[in-house]
């Protein structure tokens, strides 16, 4: 299947509607659940039963990821009893997409039923408190390139998606986050548990000292390049968000500090703690 028309600076509700019918023809699951899975933590799809698994490359419109750690496939199966739909590997604006482009899934899970999207992505600690290997339950996000006019809702408005003017107060559900922490309780994992604000810049190169300390200034606790866009726009088509981060390094915010932020170190702390991550997920999955 041809998907090189992916990228294009705009889609139309047919276009998204062409995807989510394709992918209705070739399984016969229908996912509640939508995973997107951050850096180094495509392993979540491995623990899913009856999989399905469709590389990017043959869907209809979708783009691939080039990033190291994800590998480009969305996996249908199930979860706990729970149908769901994994996508391994997720888009950046770092690696040439527009935005209409990165949040192109999001649009297509809602059209196959998905009704909540879960989250995640390997971020910076900008909190002093964090320590690396921390899980972060995103309570509220800051959106970088959204103050720069790169917000997914640009343009024209499909009321089939959602309203002109969706608010963003709850972006994150409440209910999620509390069930979320309870889980961790339960499986022994609250000593690591943290909740805070995830700022969206664009990347690729990690952040400056003085940016690190601006983010600090604006009340952010962690900072990433992805995932903004994503719940911006499931937020719009009314899905129920739950955003997980996984603190892979600590930002530098001292001149004489000889660390310095590296992709290698961030897949090294995903596979530290991605068992425990996964089993956060699994277990919350078994309650909802």
């Amino acid at each position: 299947m041809n998907n090189s028309s992916s990228n294009k600076c705009s889609y139309k509700y047919e276009d998204y509607r062409e995807t989510a019918d394709w992918l209705l023809s070739q399984t016969e699951q229908r996912p509640k659940v939508a995973i997107i899975c951050g850096s180094g933590l495509g392993g979540l799809a491995d623990l899913l039963d009856n999989k399905t698994v469709f590389p990017y490359k043959d869907i209809p419109c979708f783009p691939n990821s080039t990033v190291q750690g994800h590998a480009s496939q969305l996996v249908f199966g199930e979860l706990q009893g729970k149908q769901c739909v994994c996508m391994q590997g997720r888009f950046h604006f770092y690696e040439g997409y527009n935005i209409a482009t990165l949040t192109y899934p999001v649009r297509v899970f809602f059209l196959l039923g998905v009704e909540t999207l879960i989250v995640t992505n390997a971020a910076g600690g900008l909190n002093p408190n964090f320590k690396v290997g921390d899980i972060m339950l995103i309570k509220d996000h800051i959106n970088m390139p959204g103050f720069a006019g790169q917000n997914p809702l640009c343009g024209h408005n499909d009321e089939r998606f959602g309203v002109r003017f969706p608010c963003m107060s709850d972006a994150y559900d409440k209910d999620l986050s509390i069930m979320a922490k309870e889980t961790a309780e339960e499986q022994g994992c609250s000593s690591f548990i943290q909740q805070g604000v995830y700022c969206m810049l664009a990347g690729p190169n990690f952040e400056t000292i003085a940016e690190c300390r601006a983010l600090q200034k604006l009340g952010a606790d962690a900072v990433g390049m992805s995932t903004v866009p994503e719940v911006v726009v499931a937020r719009h088509c009314g899905l129920r968000v739950l955003g997980l981060s996984l603190i892979t390094n600590k930002v530098v915010t001292d001149y004489d500090s000889q660390e310095k932020a590296n992709h290698e170190e961030v897949l090294e702390t995903t596979g530290m703690r991605t068992q425990d991550l996964q089993r956060l997920i699994s277990n919350l999955l078994a309650k909802m």
